[in-house]
C-alpha cells in the first residue's frame, strides 16, 4: 500500500471514530471521509470495496449523506451508475453539520426543557416541596439560558464566514486570557 493510501485509510478510519462520538454512525463518517479525501466521484461498489460495507449500510448512509448536503451525486458521461462526492468546502461542511446537529439535538432538548419548566409551574401548588420546585426551575432556566447562549455563539461563528474564523478565535482567545490568569490566581491562593 503507497504513503498516500496509508494515510487516506488511517484518516477515514479515525474519521468513523470520531463521527462515533459526534453521535454519526461510524460507516456515515467512514464514507464521508473516503469521498472527501478521495479526488475522484466514486460509486457504490468502489466504496462498498473499499470500506468492506454491505451495498445496504452503503446506500442508507450515502443517502443520509446526500440529504445532510455533505455528498452529492454526480453523473459521468456514458455511465449507468450512481457516482458521488463530497463538498470539500471545509467552512460549508462545518456549518452543515453543525446546522443539522443543532435540529437534531440542541432544539428538541430546548423544547424538552421549555415544556418540563411549564409543566411544573402549572402544576399544583401543594404537591411538590416548594425548594424541590425552586430549585428545579433555577437548575433548567440556567441550562436554557446557557443552551440559548451557546446557539448565538454559534450564530455568530457562522455570520463570520470561513475568512473571518480564525479572527474570532484570536479575539476569543484574547478576551479568554484575564480569565485565566485569575484562575490561576484563584488556584494558586487555595493551595497556601
Amino acid at each position: 500500500m503507497s504513503p498516500l493510501q496509508q494515510a487516506k485509510t488511517l484518516l477515514v478510519q479515525r474519521w468513523g471514530e470520531m463521527g462515533g462520538y459526534w453521535g454519526i454512525n461510524r460507516s456515515m463518517a467512514e464514507i464521508h471521509a473516503l469521498l472527501f479525501v478521495t479526488r475522484e466521484p466514486l460509486c457504490t461498489d468502489e466504496i462498498m470495496d473499499q470500506l468492506k460495507i454491505s451495498r445496504g449500510n452503503a446506500s442508507m448512509n450515502l443517502r443520509a449523506l446526500v440529504d445532510w448536503g455533505l455528498v452529492r451525486r454526480v453523473h459521468k458521461l456514458g455511465q449507468r451508475r450512481e457516482f458521488f462526492q463530497a463538498d470539500t468546502d471545509i467552512w460549508s461542511m462545518f456549518e452543515t453539520i453543525m446546522r443539522e446537529r443543532r435540529r437534531r439535538e440542541v432544539e428538541p432538548i430546548i423544547a424538552t426543557i421549555e415544556r418540563c419548566r411549564e409543566m411544573v409551574s402549572q402544576s399544583d401548588a401543594g404537591a411538590d416541596d416548594p425548594q424541590d420546585v425552586r430549585e428545579f426551575q433555577r437548575r433548567t432556566a440556567e441550562l436554557a439560558a446557557f443552551l440559548s447562549a451557546m446557539g448565538q455563539l454559534f450564530e455568530v461563528v457562522l455570520a463570520t464566514g470561513g475568512g473571518g474564523v480564525n479572527d474570532l478565535a484570536a479575539m476569543l482567545e484574547h478576551a479568554a486570557a484575564p480569565a485565566e490568569r485569575n484562575s490561576r490566581k484563584q488556584r494558586a491562593a487555595t493551595k497556601r
